[in-house]
């Protein structure tokens, strides 16, 4: 279970007024904006919906798979850390998670952002634009109706390629973290288009490097390594070549090449630590402090 995010945290996402009324699941602002809260029916907690969206919004055939897998979190991060063309980085973040956000009891402030239907912890709030179960706010990442300096530790994982303009969520992030607050976020360098609805950019490790320019980096390397990188492309690749342009053939051959080949990315053990892997890895890892 994550952990309820509280009210005198929430501020509105276009007056950024703290002015909020809850009252008959409504949230009510000053500047007349109306949102909306419900109590989970598992728990007493809330859950707070300041952006509406939903399964139509998928267009990928692809995507919508794993749209309808995401709701049942522990087996499709069980698949996607089995299966995916990516090696496993879960390691790094939950050393993180146990370096950074203590144990059960603590007042730290931690926001998982862009969670999906993960589950990181009790002491880890999640937020997403989908209303997933285990999501305890919905919201735009560029815009988050959370106070400034107010969030001890966030956390985002494979997410801001999905932004337009990741810039602008960098900035939201400064924003609501505290003056020595952390960040961990993982950003894809070589991997093919994956909407989720969209997908919008790829960083290499000097674009990541501009992208936290506001924060002291504490660790920027590799996560996945080059095999990653490769075969994520190599997969598709292949489909295509092999589907003369029948795009359900393709479909079709794009699973199946890809539960042949994913044991190759486990060689990434050995290689992500080569210096030169950084050139074609799947994604880097970003560590720094406000």
């Amino acid at each position: 279970m994550s952990k309820e995010i509280k009210r005198e945290l929430l501020i509105c996402p276009k007056c950024k007024n703290n002015n909020l009324v809850f009252i008959d699941n409504k949230i009510i602002c000053a500047c007349g904006s109306l949102f909306s809260y419900s109590a989970s029916n598992k728990t007493d907690e809330n859950k707070y919906y300041f952006v509406s969206y939903n399964e139509g919004n998928v267009t990928d055939f692809l995507d919508k798979i794993k749209y309808k897998f995401k709701r049942f979190s522990k087996f499709y991060n069980f698949l996607i850390t089995l299966i995916s063309p990516v090696y496993p980085f879960n390691l790094r973040l939950r050393r993180f998670i146990k370096k950074f956000i203590t144990g059960e009891g603590d007042n730290s402030i931690a926001l998982n952002i862009g969670s999906g239907n993960t589950n990181l912890g009790e002491n880890i709030s999640n937020i997403d634009i989908y209303k997933y179960e285990n999501v305890d706010l919905t919201a735009d990442l560029s815009n988050l109706p959370i106070k400034d300096e107010s969030v001890d530790v966030i956390i985002n994982s494979a997410v801001l390629e999905h932004v337009p303009f990741p810039e602008e969520a960098v900035l939201e992030f400064n924003r609501i973290l505290k003056k020595d607050g952390v960040i961990y976020c993982f950003f894809p360098f070589m991997q093919g288009f994956h909407a989720s609805p969209y997908d919008f950019s790829r960083r290499t490790i000097e674009g990541l490097k501009i992208l936290f320019k506001d924060f002291k980096i504490l660790e920027l390397r590799d996560a996945q390594g080059p095999t990653s990188g490769f075969l994520w492309v190599f997969q598709e690749w292949l489909a295509i070549l092999l589907s003369f342009g029948i795009k359900p053939l393709y479909l079709i051959l794009h699973l199946i090449i890809m539960l042949i080949t994913f044991p190759l990315k486990f060689l990434d053990f050995l290689l992500i630590k080569h210096p030169m892997g950084k050139n074609i890895t799947s994604g880097f890892i970003v560590i720094a402090r406000k």
